[in-house]
């Protein structure tokens, strides 16, 4: 029984091991893409401020959350958002083809977050990025993309993410 145990317990890690790194590829292979003025260009957010995101990753990283209302993992991944943005984390989302400003507003209220957004209701933003899964989560650091991750991530992987980018 043990020896049989023991078999399975390989089996398990070396299936763990390959989805780990189907995993890794697929990230690598949907990382979005940094336009080239990302960081100097003037976004306007929901509540009327008008910001840069080279501003906002310049003095500590930046969890950049492209969303939208219509995704389904993001109805996991949003409130692990919003809860880093109270604690004080450096957040900023775009929401992705949800409709007018209004409707945005409305969808967070419905769901009762609170984050700061940057309505990409016609896919603009998110098509320069070159973004083709929601959600994405780019790290920014001074300037640069540090890493970035596409799907489900849980509110520690963003926690850590942001901690080691100020590595």
């Amino acid at each position: 029984m043990r020896s049989k145990l023991r078999r399975w317990g390989r089996e398990g890690l070396v299936l763990l091991l390959l989805l780990s790194a189907v995993l890794l590829l697929l990230d690598g292979w949907r990382a979005p893409q940094l336009p080239a003025t990302f960081d100097s260009a003037p976004l306007r957010t929901l509540d009327g401020s008008t910001v840069t995101l080279g501003s906002l990753s310049e003095e500590r990283p930046l969890l950049l959350y492209f969303w939208a209302s219509w995704c389904g993992v993001c109805r996991f991944t949003t409130p692990d958002v919003a809860r880093l943005a109270a604690e004080g984390a450096n957040v900023m989302t775009v929401a992705l083809r949800s409709g007018d400003e209004q409707r945005v507003a409305g969808w967070l209220e419905k769901k009762k977050v609170a984050l700061p957004v940057i309505n990409d209701e016609q896919g603009a933003l998110s098509g320069s990025w070159q973004i083709n899964v929601t959600p994405t989560l780019v790290v920014l650091y001074k300037g640069e993309m540090v890493s970035s991750t596409t799907g489900w991530t849980s509110y520690w992987g963003m926690k850590l993410r942001l901690w080691w980018s100020s590595l």
